[in-house]
C-alpha cells in the first residue's frame, strides 16, 4: 500500500493539464476584460470625436436652423456607430456674455433629453478665459450610457459625459432661427 501511495505521489503525468485547468478561467476572465475595456474606450472616444465634432459644425454657421439640427444630431448618431445608441444624449446651445459679463444661455437644442443640459435664458457661469465679455461661445455636450455584454467582468453600467467649448467662427454670435 505505502509503495503505491509513494508511486501516485510522484507521478507527474497530468501535472500539466490539472495547472491549465487551475489557470484557465483566470485568463479567460483576464482576455474577456481586457476586451471589454478595449471596447468601453473606443466608446469614450467616439463620445469625445462626435461631441467636438457637433460643436464645430454649429460653431461654423451664422444661423442655426431646424433643418440643420437634425443634420447635426444625425451625423452624430453616425459618429457613434457600431454602437447603440439609444443611450447617446447630445446637447448644442449658445452661451452669450453681456458687457458686464453676465452669461446668460441664448439658445438651446437637445437630443434624447440631455439631463445636464441648460434652458434658454438661464444664467451660466462660464470662466473669462472661455467666455469673454461681450462674446458668445458653443457649447457642445454629449453622454453615453456604456453597457458591456459581460456583467462578470464590469457589472455596472458606465456613463460617459463629455463637454466641448467652441467660438463662433464666421460672426459673432450663431443665431437661432426656424
Amino acid at each position: 500500500m505505502t509503495g503505491r501511495l509513494i508511486r501516485f505521489w510522484r507521478d507527474r503525468r497530468g501535472v500539466s493539464a490539472v495547472e491549465f485547468a487551475l489557470i484557465a478561467p483566470l485568463l479567460l476572465l483576464f482576455y474577456f476584460g481586457m476586451a471589454e475595456l478595449t471596447e468601453a474606450m473606443m466608446a469614450q472616444r467616439r463620445l469625445s470625436h462626435l461631441t467636438a465634432s457637433i460643436g464645430d459644425v454649429v460653431a461654423r454657421d451664422t444661423q442655426f436652423s431646424n433643418a440643420r439640427r437634425d443634420d447635426v444630431f444625425t451625423a452624430g448618431k453616425v459618429m457613434m456607430a457600431p454602437f447603440p445608441t439609444s443611450t447617446l444624449r447630445m446637447c448644442v446651445y449658445s452661451v452669450v456674455s453681456n458687457a458686464a459679463g453676465k452669461d446668460t444661455v441664448a439658445w438651446v437644442e437637445k437630443s434624447n433629453s440631455p439631463t445636464n443640459c441648460p434652458a434658454a435664458n438661464d444664467v451660466v457661469d462660464i470662466p473669462v478665459s472661455v467666455l469673454p465679455a461681450s462674446q458668445s461661445v458653443i457649447i457642445s455636450k454629449a453622454s453615453y450610457e456604456y453597457d458591456t455584454v459581460f456583467k462578470t467582468v464590469v457589472p455596472e453600467t458606465m456613463t460617459f459625459r463629455r463637454t466641448f467649448y467652441l467660438r463662433p467662427r464666421l460672426s459673432d454670435q450663431v443665431t437661432r432661427v426656424p
